[in-house]
């Protein structure tokens, strides 16, 4: 940064004396050209052109160096002390000239009237125009504090299209963004406040039920081999719910460090498919649901972790059974696209709400329509699923409306296959 401003400096420096040097050469061409002094004069004049185009380098590269600028406490005295500067180096370059040169006592005597004039009214018009600059620079200053103070809705006119304009239009896309910052924070808080009241309810049924269970069988409540035995499957089950919600949570943690491990190998989709099919087959067939699952011979093999895959076809199989009625169907397709392999899980159930599509993926997200443990659970299989499709380098969506099903596909890449 510091050799950046350095060199910056230096480019201003190298502008400033190559300006004076071209006004010095133009002015010595039109003295030349209107005047056709002789040939001692136009050497008298470059002579004392060069001398006062010399001092005004040296005074401007002073005060430049000196920074004094930086030690006023407004922009419009800092305009002001410029345009003094200017007068004061234009007088001295006038004056002097014209005092060494030809004038006579009196048209010096008028010449620095005039000079003071055109100065004073020089440095009153750049003070009234640096208003301008100043009052949108306090608008910006005044914008900035409200910022600060917590209020992101502020924006501030863009007017023109210099550099302030485009600093107003950097500042108005700042503060959209923290704006939008805000609202996602509050959102992610929200859903995590959400998340921990939905997990500890989760957590407590089933530890409930286990811990009656158990207190009744301490007790001899339950004394009958068949009262027994369904004490302890209604455990068992409970159980079995508490270890998957564990592992949830296990595996959300994971995605949201970034760090969730793969066992890559080149596998099968059309295998996968199957076992989950076969997985599923007696619940579907319970429910009075059609479970089907098609996959083009040319899609295998994928590189993938053949577990973490099923869990994705599992959670999505396992979905979509619990949104289907009876007599409705579910349909599971894996093709080859090109140099990736798409797969669909297909219903024909109630669909989704239109509002509920953009944030289905995402993290700590639960419609209130879900919330039974009948339908859904702690909800954290669709942002796993979203995880783990994304951790092999695919993609996953959703299409569908409501009342007319839904459907899920997503893309792993198959380059070599």
């Amino acid at each position: 940064m510091i050799r950046k401003n350095s060199h910056t400096q230096s480019a201003q420096s190298l502008r400033f004396i190559v300006g004076v040097l071209v006004v010095t050469f133009i002015t010595l061409a039109l003295f030349n050209l209107l005047m056709s002094p002789p040939a001692a004069d136009f050497q008298q004049m470059g002579l004392f052109l060069s001398i006062t185009a010399v001092v005004s380098i040296a005074s401007g590269y002073f005060f430049y160096r000196t920074g004094w600028a930086n030690h006023v406490t407004s922009i419009r005295w800092a305009l002001l002390g410029g345009s003094a500067l200017s007068s004061l180096l234009t007088f001295l370059n006038v004056w002097l000239t014209a005092r060494l040169m030809f004038a006579s006592q009196h048209d010096l005597l008028l010449a620095t009237v005039l000079l003071i004039f055109a100065g004073g009214i020089a440095m009153a018009l750049g003070y009234f125009l640096s208003g301008s600059i100043t009052s949108r620079l306090q608008r910006l200053e005044k914008a900035a504090d409200q910022i600060a103070t917590g209020d992101l809705s502020v924006k501030v006119a863009v007017e023109g299209k210099d550099e302030l304009a485009s600093l107003a239009y950097t500042f108005n896309q700042m503060s959209a963004q923290l704006r939008l910052a805000a609202e996602k924070q509050a959102e992610l808080e929200q859903q995590r406040s959400d998340l921990i009241a939905w997990v500890s309810h989760d957590l407590q049924t089933p530890l409930t039920s286990v811990r009656a269970i158990l207190e009744a069988l301490a007790d001899g409540v339950a004394d009958d081999p068949e009262t027994i035995q369904r004490y302890f499957k209604t455990a068992q089950r409970d159980v079995k719910n508490l270890s998957a919600l564990i592992d949830d949570l296990f595996q959300m943690a994971q995605l949201d460090a970034g760090g969730l491990p793969l066992d890559r190998e080149w596998g099968s989709v059309s295998d996968l498919i199957s076992d989950t099919l076969e997985s599923f087959r007696h619940t579907a067939q319970t429910n009075q649901i059609d479970l089907q699952g098609y996959a083009d011979p040319d899609c295998d093999p994928v590189d993938m972790d053949i577990q973490r895959i099923g869990r994705v076809l599992n959670n999505l199989v396992a979905n979509a059974l619990r949104h289907t009625p009876p007599g409705g169907s579910v349909t599971v397709r894996a093709a080859r696209e090109d140099d990736r392999v798409l797969v669909s899980v297909c219903d024909t159930g109630e669909g989704i709400q239109t509002a509920d599509l953009p944030h289905l993926f995402d993290r700590f997200y639960r419609g209130e329509k879900s919330r039974s443990r009948k339908t859904g659970g702690a909800g954290l299989g669709l942002a796993i699923t979203k995880g783990i499709v994304e951790a092999h380098g695919g993609q996953i969506s959703v299409k569908s409306a409501p009342g007319e099903g839904a459907c899920f596909l997503f893309y792993l890449p198959c380059e070599r296959c």
